[in-house]
């Protein structure tokens, strides 16, 4: 049987932040998209360390494919230089086991994140975690080449 996609997204690039929007509930098809999606637009951020800052709107949780999909997906993008994912749950009825299942995949991972109820915080602490990752990355390549 073959099942038609579930949840809808939007990825865009904003300088050193990928900005998603979703809303769910994803199922594993609109996973396996979004992962190619996420693909695509993650070749043109690598270099410099980046983040992603992830709006999940209305009650966007994810079938145990799904999750395991969007766990190779966040390998996948700390490979390519993703430092950080700043997440913002909104109007969820379930915000408690979005945020457990993210917590799950983030900690899994091992990737710095941080949920949040609206997106300017999480813009802020994204983009104060990406500019702190720089300096450090700066005075590392500074004393490289000094020694």
């Amino acid at each position: 049987m073959e099942y038609s996609a579930h949840g809808r997204y939007v990825i865009e690039q904003q300088d050193n932040i990928m900005l998603v929007d979703a809303q769910g509930p994803f199922n594993e098809v609109t996973a396996a998209q979004y992962h190619q999606d996420i693909k695509l637009l993650t070749e043109k951020m690598t270099g410099e360390p980046w983040g992603s800052l992830i709006t999940f709107r209305g009650n966007s949780i994810f079938t145990p494919e799904a999750e395991q999909q969007l766990w190779e997906t966040t390998q996948y993008r700390q490979k390519k230089g993703m430092i950080a994912i700043a997440v913002v749950i909104l109007n969820s009825t379930y915000a408690d086991m979005q945020q457990m299942q993210l917590q799950r995949i983030y900690h899994d991972c091992q990737i710095e994140f941080h949920v949040f109820s609206e997106s300017e915080s999480a813009a802020t602490w994204l983009n104060d975690f990406i500019e702190q990752a720089k300096v450090l990355k700066n005075q590392q390549q500074k004393r490289t080449r000094v020694n």
